[in-house]
């Protein structure tokens, strides 16, 4: 049984480096903006006053780059992937290089574009797994974020 788990691991591991998932369009709109602007005290008038944001150089308010980085929880939810073998449970690990490349205006659509970069045993039973996370923003170039987020998978 034990042998069972550690093969479907080593072809779970194989199938899976190097694949990519997309999640679903996100709508950021102003509603969500300031909810988040409530709910973490940052009114900085680019987020939440549409008037000053112009004068500031943008075509209105943008995101919070700590909002777009949150929403890489739902984002995640919503792709569809095997669960890992035997996975008892699994953490958020933290991320590492993560950089805001790019305002999400509000009223903007965003995606996350997520690739297995690795999965490594450290200990028996403990995986740490790599995503090299892209924040897209619908009709542009340059993404809002790049980041890796390491996750612990515990069987």
């Amino acid at each position: 049984m034990k042998e069972d788990i550690v093969q479907a691991q080593a072809q779970f591991v194989r199938e899976q480096v190097g694949r990519t998932y997309l999640s679903d369009w996100m709508l950021v709109d102003q509603a969500l903006i300031d909810r988040f602007a409530e709910t973490t005290d940052d009114h900085a008038f680019i987020h939440v006053e549409p008037e000053a944001a112009r004068e500031a150089g943008f075509d209105g308010t943008i995101a919070h780059g700590f909002l777009t980085l949150s929403l890489l929880a739902p984002m995640r939810g919503q792709i569809s992937r095997p669960v890992f073998p035997g996975l008892r449970s699994g953490y958020n690990y933290g991320l590492d290089g993560v950089r805001f490349l790019a305002p999400v205006a509000a009223g903007k659509r965003i995606r996350g574009r997520m690739t297995v970069a690795s999965i490594e045993e450290r200990q028996p039973g403990r995986f740490r797994e790599a995503l090299d996370v892209v924040v897209e923003i619908e009709g542009e170039d340059t993404p809002a974020l790049v980041a890796t987020w390491i996750t612990l998978h515990v069987t």
